[in-house]
């Protein structure tokens, strides 16, 4: 029996997170969603308690519930991005083996019957987590959401935007959503998939065995390089947007 009281969220004692499970098992709704998520999870920030959640995530995650086990999923994924953190609860991989274990096959299971982009990005990036990948897998799915990642250059340090989708695939120093915007923009040179390595190997052919082709499509520039248009210098889009994050942790 986990002793709730005994561990802490983002407000403090957990004592009152086996109520909000039950209610959201019995009635869930997005604003209590919202409320574990909060907790448990706030602003990225993981706790004793987060973990201390995983054996109940993973139990919703088999859910026949598609809605109930996606959210489980992408809050899963989310906590578990954050086990390298400073957070009191010890060896969680080792620990929670046998729950991330079963996260790891519900998120495929999803994942082979997501029609929703979106959904799938939150799943793919769940995947990564519950596989342990290390470096940026919490930026994936908002990047290619919102089309657009923001880095800094590593020779120039300018700030720049990595754009990639309807508007188009090229890097720029500007807000290029301005009508009077004139500062040079540069195309993006995409990966080959067949050079494709590691992390970036894994979701290519993840995405393209769903039949999910847009996303290996935009996954190839993800995992390509960019030229700064102000100081002409050639990075990999994937090594800087991994750099900034450590740097901001």
């Amino acid at each position: 029996m986990t002793d709730w009281p005994q561990l802490s969220h983002a407000y403090g004692s957990a004592e009152d997170i086996p109520a909000l499970l039950g209610r959201i098992s019995s009635e869930p709704t997005a604003e209590l969603w919202n409320d574990l998520w909060s907790a448990l999870c706030h602003q990225g920030s993981v706790y004793p308690a987060s973990f201390a959640a995983l054996p109940w995530l993973a139990e919703t995650a088999a859910n026949v519930n598609r809605g109930q086990a996606v959210n489980a999923l992408a809050l899963a994924g989310a906590i578990l991005a954050g086990d390298g953190q400073p957070h009191g609860a010890g060896d969680v991989r080792t620990e929670h083996s046998t729950d991330i274990t079963a996260l790891l096959a519900s998120v495929n299971r999803h994942l082979r019957t997501a029609t929703d982009r979106t959904e799938y990005l939150n799943l793919l990036e769940a995947m990564l987590s519950f596989e342990g990948a290390t470096g940026w897998n919490e930026d994936l799915a908002w990047g290619l959401t919102n089309e657009e990642y923001e880095v800094s250059c590593p020779g120039c340090e300018t700030s720049l935007f990595i754009v990639l989708g309807e508007r188009g695939f090229f890097s720029t120093s500007d807000d290029y959503a301005l009508s009077d915007s004139t500062t040079e923009t540069l195309p993006l040179r995409p990966a080959s998939p067949a050079g494709l390595e590691g992390t970036g190997r894994r979701l290519h052919d993840t995405a393209s065995t769903d039949g999910q082709h847009e996303i290996a499509h935009l996954l190839t520039y993800v995992y390509g390089n960019a030229t700064c248009p102000d100081c002409k210098t050639d990075f990999s889009i994937t090594d800087q947007i991994s750099t900034d994050l450590t740097n901001t942790q």
